[in-house]
């Protein structure tokens, strides 16, 4: 019975206390009339790219008093280091398909010199 007389009033704030309410979502899109318009301010939200190359996860159970396992998880950490300077260092395909392409037609038609 003591339990119960605890339980009621704790469940009656838990319950009946105000929740926290999100604002709306605000779009920025221009009216159709073109009059002016703003944007709310921009929050930062923004997804990060996706890697290049998947990282490495941990998987299964990992025993912190076994020598292997540490030497493992520190090999994986330097994998997933060294992919990321990799992603970092990478050319983009866009730009190494537009030098080709420079490289191509100053070929083709010569370079940007005299016109005799």
């Amino acid at each position: 019975m003591n339990k119960l007389v605890l339980l009621i009033p704790l469940f009656l704030i838990t319950m009946c206390g105000e929740a926290p309410v999100t604002p709306p979502a605000q779009a920025c899109s221009p009216p159709l009339d073109g009059s002016d318009f703003t944007c709310p301010p921009w929050d930062g939200d923004v997804l990060p790219p996706k890697p290049l190359i998947p990282k490495e996860q941990v998987k299964g159970e990992i025993d912190v008093w076994n020598p292997h396992h540490l030497m493992n998880l520190q090999m994986m950490f330097q994998r997933n280091a060294r992919r990321t300077r990799i992603e970092q260092n990478a050319t983009k395909p866009s730009d190494a398909i537009n030098s080709a392409l420079d490289n191509f037609w100053e070929k083709q038609d010569g370079s940007n010199g005299s016109t005799k």
